[in-house]
């Protein structure tokens, strides 16, 4: 797992060492920072369900502006941190040890430009979360929500005020984009 583009390009990022998180693969995270790449310069970035925290720090090695790293497991968070003082992003960094329910009640009115959303798999958290940002009205007019999950699972097409933009399919992992509605 490194990082792909901008100033902390090549830098190896620490990974756990069990399967309680699931990096996203350096082939999804290409993909990925393809698509998002019109949106990174200058945003204000929120990496829910952080695990490594390996998408906020892309996003600062690519000039966001900040990122809000957000997990409730103690582990994801010690990797997090050593990974932001890795990449040397302290100063644009902030770090939440929070479920995603108190994180986004904290951070209103905060808006981002970017939401990134991997919760783990299986326990039905997407569509919980889609609303929870809904509700709180924290994702910017012109921003994006990434939701990356396993392929057998299908995300509603309209949840709230969001809507879903596309879905790209790699194997078992798909990325999920929503915007708000107009």
């Amino acid at each position: 797992m490194r990082v792909i583009s901008g100033k902390a390009r090549g830098l190896k990022l620490n990974a756990p060492k069990d399967d309680n998180v699931r990096p996203t693969t350096d082939r999804v995270k290409e993909s990925l920072f393809n698509i998002i790449n019109s949106y990174i310069i200058d945003s204000e970035v929120l990496d829910l369900f952080a695990g490594t925290g390996s998408l906020g720090i892309e996003c600062l090695s690519r000039n966001a502006k900040s990122c809000v790293f957000v997990d409730i497991n103690n582990t994801s968070l010690d990797i997090v941190k050593s990974n932001i003082k890795k990449a040397k992003v302290e100063k644009e960094s902030t770090v939440l040890k929070l479920d995603f329910k108190s994180a986004i009640n904290k951070l209103k009115p905060k808006k981002f430009d970017i939401i990134f959303m991997d919760p783990p798999y299986y326990e039905n958290l997407f569509i919980e979360c889609l609303e929870e940002i809904s509700k709180s009205n924290i994702l910017k007019q012109e921003g994006i929500i990434v939701v990356e999950h396993d392929t057998k699972e299908l995300l509603e097409d309209n949840v709230g005020n969001l809507i879903k933009t596309k879905s790209k399919k790699y194997g078992n992992t798909t990325l999920t984009f929503y915007e708000l509605e107009e």
